[in-house]
């Protein structure tokens, strides 16, 4: 959990973070998650989240942060993980005690203890039932911006209904992440935003309301759960109550609506439009402005969260640093300045030389494996050196170029 503070000239003032594991170590869990037994499903203790909000506010208050010169409050939260709070849990979101940590008079409010995270892959049969309810994968993209992915929320929502059905009845509201974090300063539960909630399966991203094909393949009454979706910059209200006593934020400070991690991204990054930008990670991820999409099987098309009338595209690819890291160790002797040498000792085009280095699945598109092609189009096991590096640098950008063509 990290916390930021800028003042008007966006000049940062305070930074500091929680590290979960090391932090609130009580939790147990690695890289902030549990990875179950069945290596599929991926979770995350609620409460761990909420702990660490006081942790931090804490570090704040005694470091001598000033909280009574923050005019306004946003945040970001990882994307498509979901958070399921229980009948009556609104009156001690509203009501929590000045005295208590937030922990404490919120430990019984959740009907699911471990929220379902982006990195869950257990729910193929709700992607494949979803996707047939609306007549096939590509009509899902094209109400929802995606075709149906595990770590949606919409599936992760059908395969609690279908697991326990008694936990899903006992769940008054269902957020994300964002919209969780954000419920947690408002006092109140706050609604779910086009960007964030574009990112469902759930959201129909041209007319920005639920579909009602989607929601009733997930489970039943769920639009009442998820309340109205709301612009990604919209003012939810003042902050609760509970801050103001316990921290000294003023009573009238602002909380704006939170949104998920890519789309905060493409505001942060202050992409216009025809930009793009890449992130180049342990996963590749490319995003852009666009103004006409067209959602494909491959990648996926959120609303825009600076502009509500235009969209963001989103493209990952599995096979980003460390197939590079790789290809660094066995051609350039691990050094990113021999490999940086190699690369530029080559002819752009790499004489017609190709290769597509998938070391695990790649998501887009679903394939596995190095396949490596010559000038003349005949498949080769292997390149020289340079040769090699320059066809991994070129092959990966090729993908990303032709990849955003497709979305528009």
């Amino acid at each position: 959990l990290k916390v930021i503070a800028i003042d008007e000239q966006l000049r940062v003032i305070y930074e500091d973070n929680v590290h979960f594991d090391k932090d609130l170590p009580e939790f147990k869990t690695q890289g902030g998650v549990y990875i179950h037994s069945d290596r599929l499903t991926v979770t995350s203790p609620v409460l761990m989240w909420v702990k660490a909000l006081d942790m931090i506010l804490e570090k704040m208050k005694s470091s001598g942060f000033n909280f009574s010169q923050v005019r306004a409050l946003s945040g970001a939260g990882q994307q498509h993980g979901s958070v399921y709070w229980k009948k009556g849990s609104i009156q001690f979101l509203k009501n929590a005690s000045t005295e208590l940590p937030l922990h404490q008079s919120l430990e019984a409010c959740f009907s699911v203890s471990n929220s379902p995270i982006w990195m869950d892959s257990s729910t193929a049969s709700q992607c494949s039932a979803l996707e047939k309810a609306v007549g096939g994968a590509q009509s899902l993209a094209s109400i929802t911006g995606s075709r149906a992915y595990e770590r949606f929320t919409g599936n992760q929502i059908a395969k609690i209904y279908s697991q326990n059905p008694e936990v899903y009845m006992q769940t008054e509201r269902i957020s994300l992440v964002s919209s969780f974090a954000a419920s947690l300063f408002l006092g109140a539960y706050a609604p779910i935003d086009y960007s964030d909630g574009s990112g469902m399966n759930l959201l129909q991203i041209w007319e920005k309301v639920w579909s009602v094909s989607c929601l009733d393949a997930c489970a039943p009454g769920l639009e009442e759960k998820l309340g109205c979706p709301v612009p990604s910059h919209s003012v939810l209200g003042p902050i609760s109550p509970y801050y103001s006593q316990r921290y000294g934020f003023r009573p009238d400070c602002r909380i704006v609506a939170f949104t998920g991690d890519n789309p905060a991204s493409l505001a942060g990054m202050r992409l216009q439009e025809g930009d793009i930008a890449i992130s180049l990670g342990t996963s590749d991820t490319l995003f852009l402005w666009i103004q006409e999409p067209t959602p494909a099987l491959e990648g996926h098309i959120l609303c825009n969260p600076v502009d509500p009338q235009t969209y963001m595209a989103l493209l990952c690819f599995k096979n980003g640093s460390l197939t590079r890291e790789r290809i660094r160790d066995d051609c350039a002797s691990g050094s990113w300045d021999e490999f940086s040498k190699a690369l530029s000792s080559t002819v752009a085009g790499n004489n017609g030389n190709l290769g597509f280095y998938f070391d695990v699945m790649e998501i887009t598109p679903e394939a596995v494996g190095i396949h490596r092609f010559n000038r003349d189009n005949q498949k080769v096991s292997d390149f020289p050196k340079e040769v090699e590096i320059r066809a991994l640098i070129e092959g990966q950008f090729m993908a990303k170029r032709i990849h955003a063509e497709k979305l528009g």
